[in-house]
């Protein structure tokens, strides 16, 4: 772990790093560069992230390059529907001398890839996002810390509802971004179908180890905010509660429920990382607008009228900025 001298030193050590993490993940990953910058902003705000996108479109690759691009440990957990929460966290079990003693479930790993978390029944859900909130689990009462730095990434397939368990409103709220993925462009698929069709395997370079990243996580703490950036913020929040006092009009006739006091806080810890990934030391009104669609496209609920006249939530977001 490389010492600063000062937070002005650090900030410019993670604008490096982050330039550097770009171009060790893009050696794997071709496009979704803002995907990757996103993934690496919760990253260092402590934050956990949703990927929607249908299947095929290399979310575990992204996923397990940026583990390799950061030296820490990564594991994938399939989720299915018989999937029970020891598969998770762990149990129990006896070993030959007859006494209890604790097996460690995947859990336990910096990176934890939850693949399509809709597909598991809310009990196994909850066990996951226990563990996201707490930093522990409890097996038998007993309460097991987990490693830090501890993130979680889901993904959700938007296409097949059927035997699906979709994840309710409060516990979308724990996740600081829903991260769309979409289609590669036609000349990002060329590069995308040669790379992976040769036998050429591209190495991936470790920028960052734990310790790095829990400094550069306390650095982002540690920004100062001017107070019209936080109130822009709070306000932009409160702009998405339908029938209150500073509710937008576009609001009351398209949203049933807005967002809570945690996106307000993701928001600026949000602009705090952004700023200082683009090389600023302070965040201004431009990084909050830069985190806030994929902050408030899960917490917004739409009305009928906003469905049935197709108006995305990301669109109302937009209105709002």
């Amino acid at each position: 772990m490389a010492q600063f001298q000062n937070d002005k030193e650090a900030a410019d050590a993670l604008a490096a790093s982050f330039q550097k993490l770009r171009q060790e993940i893009g050696k794997v990953i071709v496009g979704q560069d803002e995907v990757v910058r996103l993934v690496l902003t919760a990253v260092f705000s402590q934050g956990h992230s949703l990927l929607v996108g249908v299947p095929g479109l290399a979310k575990t690759l992204l996923i397990q390059t940026i583990a390799d691009s950061l030296d820490l440990s990564f594991n994938r957990i399939q989720f299915t529907p018989d999937l029970m929460p020891s598969d998770i966290v762990g149990s129990e079990t006896m070993n030959q001398q007859r006494d209890f003693h604790f097996v460690k479930g995947p859990i336990f790993a910096n990176i934890i890839l939850a693949d399509e978390i809709n597909r598991t029944p809310p009990k196994t859900q909850a066990a996951l996002l226990e563990s996201m909130q707490e930093y522990a689990v409890t097996v038998a009462g007993q309460r097991y810390p987990l490693q830090r730095p501890f993130f979680v990434l889901a993904t959700q397939n938007p296409i097949e509802q059927e035997g699906t368990y979709p994840l309710p409103e409060a516990q979308l709220d724990r996740f600081m971004f829903n991260i769309e993925l979409g289609y590669p462009t036609y000349a990002e698929e060329l590069n995308i179908v040669k790379q992976t069709t040769s036998n050429i395997k591209q190495t991936v370079n470790k920028v960052l180890h734990a310790a790095d990243i829990q400094a550069f996580q306390e650095l982002v703490r540690r920004v100062p905010v001017a107070d019209n950036v936080v109130e822009y913020a709070v306000g932009l929040v409160h702009k998405t509660r339908p029938n209150t006092e500073r509710a937008a009009p576009r609001t009351n006739q398209l949203l049933e429920w807005g967002a809570g006091p945690r996106a307000s806080q993701h928001l600026i810890v949000g602009a705090k990382c952004n700023a200082l990934l683009n090389g600023k030391y302070s965040p201004d009104i431009e990084d909050v607008r830069a985190v806030a669609v994929p902050i408030l496209r899960h917490r917004l609920v739409r009305n009928f009228k906003a469905e049935a006249e197709g108006i995305g939530v990301e669109q109302i977001v937009k209105e709002l900025l």
